[in-house]
């Protein structure tokens, strides 16, 4: 008989973790709080890193990804007087020219439900979990808020930064943090003003709030931008390209031009999760280590997760893959998040702040290369390898 595996989460690292776990020999179900169709709303569009593109490929469905994605590869930083700081590599390419893709998260959800759904994989959508208790015999039982209950032999949560498996593996778990900045983004129409090539992000640390910028092929411009928060009542359209109105560069006018209501969230990171793991339970992606945005990682960390966590329990008994699971993610994944959070200090700094970054931005760019960032971006999941614990 196989075993049985629950994920708590049908976001990114879910549906992976669902291709993975069925690979590894698991009836894997997945069950999500939110409808498929909340879920599949949820956001406008993010970045999938090379590395996490390399871990996609494991599984054959990085191809789909860049199927409904398209690329870029530098990042191009200007302050709001609309002085270029510099210019920054957005890692490397894999060894067929792919690099680091951007893609509409409805997009991305899309095509890596359609992947697990095609090995098997079960999916409940609309219950919450509620608790979930180790049995004496090893394995776990989860109760959900419906009153439904299941088990498995192992139980995962890939249910992000405000986990409910975090809580139940440890009560005393930290919460997450606010970043003291907000996220909101869109789709303005095609603008031949802009000048900037499809495929190169502009970057912009204006006086009052951060914005980004990438053109389709199309001509579209996919943007972002991190207000301060708290976000006002009510606030919309209007007060957020108010922002930007004394600020050179296109932010205000992309703001106003781009159709339909704008959503606004919170940001936040984690700081450092003491207990991955207890008993059969375990938790991968933003739910153990949840980095500001300002990564670009997010999406890649829990597909590296989802891939490396499959490998190990298909090849060591549920204890022991966790444990080692944890060995080979851990130190990665908090590097990544501690630079994350180091980087976030730039983007709404004080007067002084912003001197200084306007200064030292563009000698540290200069001597950055793409070498120094291989180990984020070279990383790769032997799959192929069996795991051991020696």
């Amino acid at each position: 008989m196989k075993k049985r595996a629950l994920v708590i989460g049908a976001g990114i690292a879910g549906p992976v973790l669902g291709v993975g776990l069925a690979r590894a020999g698991f009836e894997a179900r997945v069950v999500e709080a939110y409808s498929e169709r909340e879920l599949a709303g949820a956001g406008t569009w993010l970045t999938v890193a090379v590395n996490g593109l390399a871990a996609l490929r494991t599984f054959g469905l990085h191809q789909r990804v860049i199927d409904v994605g398209f690329p870029a590869r530098d990042i191009e930083l200007a302050n709001g007087r609309g002085r270029t700081l510099g210019v920054a590599p957005l890692g490397g390419v894999l060894p067929d020219g792919t690099a680091t893709q951007n893609v509409r998260r409805a997009d991305l959800h899309r095509v890596l439900l359609e992947g697990a759904r095609r090995e098997g994989v079960s999916f409940t959508f609309g219950e919450r979990l509620a608790q979930a208790e180790p049995r004496r015999d090893r394995r776990v039982l989860a109760r959900f808020e419906s009153g439904r209950e299941l088990e498995a032999d192992v139980l995962i949560g890939a249910d992000g930064v405000h986990s409910r498996v975090r809580t139940i593996i440890d009560a005393s778990a930290p919460e997450p943090r606010e970043v003291g900045m907000g996220n909101v983004g869109g789709f303005a129409p095609r603008s031949e003003s802009l000048g900037l090539a499809p495929g190169i992000y502009r970057m912009i640390f204006g006086d009052r709030a951060f914005f980004g910028y990438v053109v389709h092929p199309s001509g579209e411009v996919w943007w972002f931008a991190n207000p301060p928060t708290p976000v006002p009542e009510g606030a919309g359209r209007a007060w957020l390209a108010e922002l930007f109105e004394h600020d050179e560069g296109p932010a205000a006018q992309l703001v106003r031009a781009t159709p339909g209501r704008l959503v606004f969230s919170r940001q936040y990171e984690l700081p450092r999760v003491p207990r991955w793991t207890r008993d059969a339970m375990v938790i991968v992606g933003d739910a153990a280590h949840a980095a500001s945005p300002t990564s670009g990682q997010g999406a890649s960390l829990a597909i590296e997760d989802a891939v490396a966590l499959s490998r190990c329990l298909r090849d060591l008994p549920v204890a022991e893959a966790l444990h080692s699971f944890e060995l080979q993610r851990r130190a990665r994944a908090e590097r990544v998040v501690a630079e994350a959070a180091r980087a976030s200090t730039h983007k709404l700094p004080g007067p002084f702040g912003r001197f200084l970054r306007d200064r030292m931005l563009p000698i540290v760019l200069s001597v950055a290369t793409r070498a120094n960032r291989d180990w984020l971006f070279t990383y790769e999941i032997p799959w192929d390898q069996p795991v051991t614990t020696h």
